[in-house]
């Protein structure tokens, strides 16, 4: 038996998949305190678990907070997790005294949980809800213009957050060291090596699990009124707008519609309903995927990890950087086309083309079954009891970094050579103009250089 600390964020995408693990330890003896927040309270108690309320460790919000986090926010969102790390320090240290864990299993985003966990010597299993993120498989990412801004101009912000860490004796060089997978980490990650992008440049650090399921339920698909059904996650879900445009796109078609909207839109403000289409708060959605034959999605990573559990195709219509990565991948695999046009005749044509076109629930199908082959929360509860890990074989990443650097040198070697040649039989006036081509150049060389590399591996 096993002392396990579990930590997470106050977030459903990241909780949910946490829970069939923790089930999973709790019954295979291990004694588990689940460190986390109010609402996720009877979940966690219904695991078996010792949970632990950090409510008291939010803190007031101010409207503008409470509106970046509703937005998704980094800057926000990072500000408030340092935050929480300060308010939590006292607590957590006689927590870790009282309890003495021999193990953290904490979210990838939780800093709290991973901070305490360095700095008390716990081994630590990170969670990762969606894909493990490298310096490859985050170009699967297409951040927004108003993504890019906030990340950019959030960082001093962020650094200020970081240096109140440092009293406490928790060293932290920079944010991204705090989120980015690498691989020296041990880490859970809720997919397989089939739908991960760039899975073969992860090391043995990495359990590939499959995505952390309740259900055992096996699709079927067998009714002969087709299904569709649509929903927005529980963070970006305050979309009347979309809600009526997709009430307006499959009120003649030939098949019933069900809109779970979350408690951020009252479904009598959606006006009155065809009678093919059903409007709810909340559903068993994997129920409701079991049997549905598309799946309009915002694309999180849990949802389209239940979508493609129950051989599902989906519409793909992402709301974040984060969630257009899997889309993405969900499109490359031939589950789901991206909805290019959302207006009302955009999304009729999205969903007839996955009802009149049998090859995307086939992609869906054999995904699922990769799935269902997965060792799921059993694989993933012994790889945290059995932590830490140790990786053998080559690190793919340090190899092509490696190999990319010696290419750089040679290429910026040939831009001065350049530059002097320029200066000397045409003129140094504009010599300036080589330098800043090649520096906006060197990025995508560099990319050019590591998929080269990685393709020849």
């Amino acid at each position: 038996m096993k002392r396990i600390a579990v930590f997470s964020i106050p977030a459903h995408g990241h909780t949910n998949p946490m829970l069939p693990v923790v089930s999973e330890l709790v019954k295979r003896g291990n004694k588990v305190r689940f460190y986390s927040f109010d609402e996720f309270g009877e979940k966690i108690k219904a695991t078996g678990a010792e949970f632990i309320s950090c409510n008291e460790f939010l803190g007031e919000l101010t409207k503008k907070e409470e509106q970046g986090l509703k937005k998704v926010s980094t800057t926000e969102m990072s500000i408030q997790d340092l935050r929480i790390t300060v308010r939590m320090n006292d607590f957590l240290a006689g927590e870790f005294a009282d309890f003495k864990p021999d193990v953290v299993y904490t979210d990838s985003v939780c800093f709290w949980g991973k901070l305490n966990a360095k700095k008390h010597n716990v081994p630590m299993v990170v969670s990762t809800s969606t894909f493990a993120f490298n310096q490859l498989s985050s170009k699967y990412m297409k951040n927004s213009p108003a993504e890019v801004a906030d990340m950019i101009f959030g960082l001093p912000k962020i650094s200020k957050e970081l240096k109140k860490l440092e009293p406490y004796g928790y060293k932290v060089d920079n944010v991204l060291s705090l989120v980015q997978s690498d691989n020296n980490t041990d880490s859970v990650v809720y997919t397989t090596k089939y739908f991960q992008p760039y899975s073969k440049c992860f090391s043995e650090h990495y359990a590939f699990v499959g995505p952390s399921v309740f259900s055992d339920k096996q699709p079927d698909k067998s009714t002969n009124r087709k299904l569709v059904y649509i929903s927005m996650g529980t963070v970006i879900n305050d979309r009347p707008d979309f809600y009526n445009k997709c009430i307006e796109a499959l009120k003649n078609i030939s098949a019933d519609v069900i809109i779970s909207c979350g408690n951020a839109v009252n479904p009598k403000n959606l006006g009155e309903l065809p009678k093919n289409v059903s409007v709810f708060p909340y559903v068993n959605q994997l129920e409701i995927l079991s049997k549905a034959d598309v799946f309009i999605t915002h694309c999180g990573m849990n949802s389209v990890s239940e979508s493609l559990y129950m051989a599902t195709p989906m519409v793909l219509y992402p709301q974040t950087g984060e969630q257009f990565a899997v889309a993405r991948r969900a499109a490359e695999i031939g589950a789901g086309i991206m909805l290019e046009n959302d207006s009302a005749e955009g999304i009729t044509k999205a969903v007839s083309e996955i009802l009149n076109n049998k090859k995307y629930s086939d992609s869906a199908f054999v995904c699922s079954v990769d799935f269902r082959k997965a060792s799921g929360a059993s694989g993933a509860a012994e790889f945290i009891e059995t932590a830490p890990h140790s990786a053998s074989g080559r690190d793919v990443i340090a190899e092509m970094n490696k190999e990319s650097g010696k290419y750089q040198l040679i290429y910026w070697a040939a831009v001065i050579a350049l530059i002097v040649l320029f200066c000397i039989f045409v003129t140094p006036k504009y010599s300036w103009i080589i330098g800043i081509v090649a520096g906006i150049l060197s990025t995508p060389f560099s990319q050019y250089i590591q998929e080269k590399y990685i393709r020849k591996l």
